[in-house]
């Protein structure tokens, strides 16, 4: 599970789409590039698939990567 985020200072979304197959340091470099952003800051970065029914969340927590992956089902992330 996502650890505790009452720590995070901002939260992005990032608009569009992204490829779910993406992991942590996709995801990183993503931030870094495409953003111009540090993933170690103290933020919460969430990306969404094509198809709008996937979710990943990565945070920083200070000792490593937190990622989290959602997949909507029957209209409800479970």
């Amino acid at each position: 599970m996502l650890g505790d985020i009452s720590s995070v200072e901002h939260i992005y979304i990032a608009c569009g789409h992204t490829d779910m197959r993406k992991s942590i340091d996709g995801l990183c470099c993503l931030v870094q590039q495409k953003f111009k952003m540090d993933p170690f800051d103290k933020s919460l970065f969430l990306f969404s698939g094509r198809k709008h029914d996937r979710l990943k969340a990565l945070l920083f927590e200070g000792d490593g990567f937190v990622l989290l992956y959602k997949r909507l089902e029957n209209g409800k992330f479970q």
